[in-house]
């Protein structure tokens, strides 16, 4: 595990389950695309980053790309 999982817990204990739910979100997004583009999945990855960051977040009330930009 890296340092950021460290300071995550260690400084910010509650944002521990919110880290862990965008690490299971990321997993089955990814895991979703390698098995419906098994020979191509890396070529999608700007599309799965595309589309977590322009999905609605609870946490943060709007999607990442509208927190970023505006």
């Amino acid at each position: 595990m890296g340092t950021e999982f460290y300071l995550c817990t260690t400084f910010h204990p509650q944002s521990y389950g919110q880290s862990e739910r965008t690490i299971q979100t990321l997993e089955d997004m990814l895991r979703i695309c390698a098995l419906a583009y098994a020979q191509i999945w890396d070529h999608n990855l700007p599309l799965v980053e595309f589309a977590y960051n322009n999905c609605y977040h609870a946490s943060i009330g709007m999607d990442p790309y509208e927190a970023l930009y505006g």
